[in-house]
């Protein structure tokens, strides 16, 4: 299998050095040359596998290059980490599947990719001899997962960028406690979407990039990508067992549009999806995008969802790339206009296309602490506030003719102020969370400027 980039003049990068490459040399975003198609029968005896064993066989498929007994062993490694012997179980409640994704260390979905992505990073780095400065931004959960996957490793130093004051307390905390030499955490003052831009900016100076040794683990990495495939197919076949379903609809709270393009990549290669179901918070771009072919920058908000209080997702040049029927230079196009706009034009038939993909809708603050105390009510089942956006939405654009899963991002107690807003008690809290914030902590607050960014990485970069 070999990568390309979404602009059209990198390709024919192999697995490993899409891994280490991140962004694509010329600023856009790897994917593969071809997509696996598989039968029903290939599915069928797919998601009757336990979580590492379909991990494993869906990875394996992107990633040609990697020895299958050395993969086979990173991603046992990478799920050794989770609480839940099943990584992902689902539940039934309230006519709804939910897809618990928060049993790794951080109790973020963020942990399933980047577990799997550190060690891949120690892997490759220790077959080279080489060294590796990984530079992220984090609207909360990417921060924490990418931090846990790779602190105490050796070759590697981590920077990631957050919010100053735009991420909740328990997620600051996760970052900012964790004091490894290797762990450099930067609070910039602005927003995600700051730090968005300030990462591809100097992803995109290729001479820094290259002298700095740089790699990504924001979801601009391919592999990323690749891992959250896994448990569109695991979902499927818990929920197929259960119910006999031949296809499902799966609602994905998003702002970044990484995790939901997992999902329509698992679509790509034959997963009996409906829709997908883009649920989105009042920072609303992608949901406008799919109802009204509206993709155009707003101010950002602060909700009780913070991890998608986002404006310009960096994963949708991904999916721009296949509805505009691969074709590099009208993405290219896009993407300019972009930037210098701030906004996309769609064409009818694009819209068409979008629309036998997704449904899309959004939640208020109030309708998603309305959603957390409703449905705590009717089932004892507590939802984290971006699992709520995504399954007042869900249940919205659905009827229960086919079943519903609702994606579930993170633990309710990373978000405990708004948990106890909406049902008046504080979540319960895990293990590894309590006596967070009695741990000694270490952050730097920095102005949210690339050249300030890029001096600092500079100081305390490993050469």
């Amino acid at each position: 299998m070999q990568y390309m980039s979404t602009r059209g003049t990198t390709s024919g990068i192999n697995f490993k050095d899409a891994v280490m490459m991140g962004l694509a040399d010329d600023g856009g975003l790897l994917l593969p040359e071809s997509i696996p198609s598989l039968s029903p029968g290939d599915i069928a005896a797919l998601t009757k596998m336990a979580y590492p064993d379909l991990a494993f066989r869906i990875i394996s498929m992107f990633a040609g290059n990697i020895p299958a007994a050395d993969l086979k062993q990173l991603i046992d490694k990478s799920y050794q980490t989770f609480s839940h012997s099943e990584v992902a179980p689902v539940v039934h409640k309230d006519g709804i599947y939910i897809l618990e994704l928060f049993h790794g260390p951080t109790r973020a979905f963020k942990d399933i990719a980047l577990q799997f992505l550190g060690n891949m990073f120690e892997y490759l780095l220790k077959q080279s001899g080489a060294h590796m400065n990984i530079l992220g931004a984090t609207s909360g959960d990417t921060g924490s997962a990418a931090i846990y996957g790779v602190r105490g490793k050796e070759n590697i130093n981590i920077f990631i960028m957050h919010p100053h004051q735009r991420v909740s307390p328990i997620q600051e905390l996760q970052m900012t406690t964790v004091t490894d030499p290797n762990v450099f955490n930067l609070a910039i003052r602005g927003t995600f979407d700051d730090g968005q831009r300030i990462v591809k900016e100097i992803f995109g100076d290729l001479d820094f990039k290259g002298s700095m040794s740089l790699g990504a683990v924001n979801s601009i990495n391919w592999a990323r990508v690749l891992a959250q495939v896994v448990y569109y197919f695991y979902a499927f076949g818990r929920v197929q067992r259960a119910t006999n379903c031949q296809e499902v609809y799966f609602s994905v709270p998003t702002g970044n549009f990484g995790d939901i393009f997992a999902g329509y990549i698992a679509k790509r290669m034959g997963l009996p999806i409906r829709r997908l179901i883009l649920a989105t918070n009042e920072n609303d771009i992608l949901t406008r995008f799919i109802n009204q072919g509206d993709y155009s920058t707003a101010q950002v908000v602060p909700t009780p969802s913070p991890s998608m209080d986002i404006q310009l997702a960096s994963n949708f040049e991904r999916y721009l790339f296949y509805l505009f029927n691969q074709d590099h230079a009208k993405v290219r196009n896009a993407m300019a206009e972009l930037a210098a706009n701030g906004r996309l034009k769609f064409e009818a038939e694009d819209m068409t296309r979008v629309a036998n993909d997704f449904l899309a809708g959004s939640a208020t603050r109030q309708e998603t602490l309305d959603t957390i105390q409703a449905f705590h009510k009717a089932t004892g089942y507590t939802l984290d506030p971006h699992t709520a956006v995504g399954v007042k939405v869900g249940k919205e654009l659905t009827g229960g003719e086919v079943p519903l899963i609702c994606l579930s991002t993170a633990h309710p107690a990373k978000f405990g102020e708004a948990v106890k807003q909406a049902i008046g008690e504080d979540p319960e809290m895990p293990p590894e969370f309590k006596g967070i914030e009695t741990r000694e902590r270490r952050c730097e607050i920095l102005d949210a400027d690339t050249e300030t960014i890029k001096d600092y990485i500079s100081r305390k970069a490993l050469r």
